[in-house]
C-alpha cells in the first residue's frame, strides 16, 4: 500500500484570522496574568510596609454606623494593648481608654462625622491603663464619586518627646529659681551695703553727742544710748547677712564647654521655634576642657541669650542668634553670643554691668551684673559690645582646665 500524505488544509482568511485573534488573546490574558501579578505584589509589599513601620496604623469604615475599624497593624496592636481580634469590627471610639479626655475624642468624632481630616496630639490610654501621648492624623479616603469610603490613621508614640519636654521645662524652672535666688543675693548685699553707711554716721552722731553733752541731761543721754545700742544691733545684723551672703568659691568640675552650650541650647529651642529666630553655632573642634560650675555657666549664657531674644524682638527681617566658642591665648576659651537685634546705644554700655542699671521697661538691671560675678569668680571675664553691621554680641572667656593641658 502506498503512504497516505497528511492533507494539507488550504489556508483562507477566515482562518488568519481566527489564528490571530486566538493570538491576540493569549497575549491579552499573558498580559492580564502579568499585570494581576504585579499588582497583587504592590498589594503585598504596601501591606507588608505597613505592618512593619512604628507608627499604628488603621482604617475605618465610614460608610458603616459606629464607624467599624477594618485593618489595624501590629503597632496600632501594640500601643492601644488590643489584640486584632479585639480591634477588627468594633467601634474605633472605644478604643480610647475610659480616663481619655472626652473633649477630644468627641472632636475627633465630630470631624470624621463632617468628612474632615483630624490631626493633633492627646494623652490616651492603653487597654491595661497605661498612659501614653500620642500624635493623631485622620485623613478621608474618597471614592470616583468625592464619597467619603474609609479614614486612615496614623498614631505616633510621642511619650519619650513629651517626658524630655517635661524635663527641660523642670531644668529651665530651676536654672530660673537660680537666677531669681541668685538676684536677690545681689539685691540683698548691695541693699545691706548701702545701709551700713547711714548705719554708721547716725552712730558717730550719737557718740558725738554723747562725748558733748558730757554729764549733762541724763535723759537725752539715756535716750542717745539707746540709739547707739539700736544702731550697733541693726550693724551686727548687716555684718552678718553680708557675711550669709560672702561670694564662696562655685562647686566645679572639669567640663566641656561644647556640652554646656549644647545643653543650655536644649533648654531655649521651644523659645526660638514661638519667636521665630534661627541659631547657630560656631564651635571650634577639640576644645581642652574648663573647669567650672555647671549650674552657673548655663545661667550665665541663658541671660545672655535671652537679652539677645529682647534685642532682636522688634526685628523683622534678619532674626539671628550666632554662638560661638574658640581657643583664645593665653590658655582661655572665648564663648561669644551674637544677635542681629538693635544693639546697645553708646551711651548705655559704660553702665551696662552697674547693679539695677536696665535698658528693659519691666527690668531689675542685675542680669548682666550676675552674670559678670559669676565668671569673675570663675577667673573670667565678660563684655558686650556692639557688632559693626548691626546687633551687639556678648563674650566671656573661662580658663582652660589646667590638668587637662598637662594631660595632653
Amino acid at each position: 500500500m502506498k503512504e497516505q500524505k497528511p492533507i494539507k488544509v488550504p489556508e483562507t482568511p477566515r482562518s488568519r484570522k481566527n489564528c490571530a485573534e486566538k493570538g491576540c488573546l493569549r497575549s491579552r490574558l499573558k498580559r492580564a496574568v502579568e499585570q494581576q501579578s504585579k499588582s497583587d505584589e504592590q498589594f503585598i509589599i504596601r501591606t507588608k510596609a505597613m505592618e512593619s513601620v512604628a507608627d499604628g496604623i488603621f482604617i475605618i469604615d465610614a460608610q458603616k454606623p459606629f464607624f467599624p475599624v477594618t485593618y489595624a497593624n501590629p503597632a496600632f496592636q501594640d500601643m492601644t494593648g488590643h489584640s486584632n481580634k479585639e480591634i477588627i469590627g468594633k467601634n474605633y471610639f472605644l478604643l480610647y481608654g475610659a480616663e481619655a479626655d472626652p473633649r477630644v475624642v468627641e472632636e475627633i468624632r465630630h470631624t470624621i462625622v463632617q468628612g474632615r481630616s483630624f490631626h493633633g496630639e492627646m494623652l490616651n490610654f492603653s487597654k491595661n491603663g497605661d498612659k501614653y501621648w500620642n500624635m493623631l492624623r485622620i485623613t478621608p479616603v474618597r471614592d470616583a464619586s468625592g464619597a467619603v469610603t474609609h479614614y486612615v490613621g496614623i498614631q505616633t508614640d510621642v511619650t519619650l518627646l513629651r517626658q524630655r519636654e517635661q524635663e527641660l521645662k523642670v531644668q529651665r524652672e530651676d536654672l530660673l529659681h537660680v537666677t531669681r535666688v541668685g538676684m536677690l543675693a545681689e539685691f540683698v548685699s548691695s541693699l545691706a551695703h548701702e545701709i551700713s553707711q547711714p548705719l554708721t554716721a547716725i552712730l558717730s552722731y550719737a557718740q558725738a553727742s554723747q562725748r558733748l553733752l558730757g554729764d549733762r541731761e541724763p535723759k537725752v543721754r539715756e535716750i542717745l544710748q539707746f540709739i547707739v545700742d539700736d544702731d550697733q544691733r541693726a550693724s551686727e545684723v548687716i555684718r552678718r547677712l553680708r557675711s550669709l551672703l560672702k561670694k564662696t568659691r562655685p562647686e566645679t568640675t572639669p567640663l566641656c564647654i561644647q556640652e554646656l552650650i549644647g545643653q543650655t541650647i536644649a533648654l531655649i529651642a521651644t523659645d526660638l521655634t514661638v519667636r521665630h529666630i534661627v541659631l547657630k553655632t560656631s564651635i571650634a573642634l577639640d576644645l581642652p576642657l574648663v573647669c567650672v560650675d555647671r549650674i552657673q555657666i548655663k545661667q550665665v549664657l541663658l541671660n545672655l541669650i535671652s537679652n539677645s531674644f529682647e534685642a532682636i524682638e522688634p526685628v523683622k527681617d534678619i532674626r539671628e542668634i550666632t554662638i560661638s566658642a574658640v581657643l583664645q591665648e593665653p590658655g582661655m576659651i572665648r564663648v561669644s553670643v551674637k544677635d542681629s537685634g538693635s544693639g546697645v546705644r553708646t551711651e548705655d554700655l559704660p553702665r551696662l554691668f552697674t547693679h539695677f542699671f536696665t535698658s528693659k521697661v519691666d527690668g531689675l538691671g542685675m542680669g548682666l551684673s550676675i552674670s559678670r560675678s559669676i565668671i569673675e569668680a570663675h577667673g573670667g571675664l565678660l563684655e558686650v559690645a556692639n557688632n559693626p553691621d548691626r546687633g551687639a554680641t556678648s563674650y566671656f572667656t573661662l580658663p582652660v582646665y589646667v590638668e587637662a593641658i598637662i594631660q595632653k
